[in-house]
């Protein structure tokens, strides 16, 4: 039998994550011993082996409930899920990285010329693979995480003021 602390070191997780998955009902209430302590058997410490496991290859907790609550066949459908959801991310990673190592590769014309203009950097980011709606969930992210360099890298591309002001307005839609 192990308590809430011995539970979590033996998982690696911290006393309080176990608490927390005891409390939206991730792990069986546990059977109160001497003291009132809660105690938890070794069916608990598979069970939070495998939720730390499901945790470890980024399923939710949403998603982590669903498995407990359906037969393995569920299981199966939602790793695939997040399995075509990480190839998803895995490709715009991907894309992010031809489309710096094309900068990194223009530099040197880019310093000679001195003048980088939204034509070519449009065709950059074509080159690299990135569709008009990657170039916009580009410039959203870049608006929401640093919306004063936004406008500065568009005004570095010597876009006009107007368009600039249009572009940042777009950026900053849901």
């Amino acid at each position: 039998m192990r308590t809430v602390s011995k539970l979590a070191s033996e998982c690696g997780l911290s006393r309080t994550a176990v608490l927390y998955y005891e409390s939206i009902g991730l792990l069986k209430p546990a059977r109160r011993g001497a003291g009132n302590y809660r105690v938890f058997g070794d069916d608990d410490a598979a069970r939070l082996r495998q939720i730390r496991a499901w945790r470890d290859a980024g399923l939710s907790l949403a998603d982590i409930r669903a498995i407990l609550q359906r037969p393995p066949t569920g299981m199966a459908a939602i790793l695939q899920r997040r399995l075509a959801e990480l190839d998803a991310e895995i490709e715009t990673k991907r894309s992010h990285q031809k489309a710096i190592l094309l900068l990194l590769r223009g530099v040197d014309s880019i310093q000679k010329e001195k003048k980088m203009t939204k034509e070519k950097w449009t065709e950059i980011m074509r080159a690299s693979g990135l569709s008009d709606e990657d170039m916009r969930r580009w410039h959203r992210e870049f608006e929401r995480a640093a919306p004063d360099d936004h406008g500065q890298f568009l005004e570095y591309l010597h876009i006009p003021p107007g368009e600039v002001r249009q572009i940042r307005e777009w950026s900053r839609e849901p």
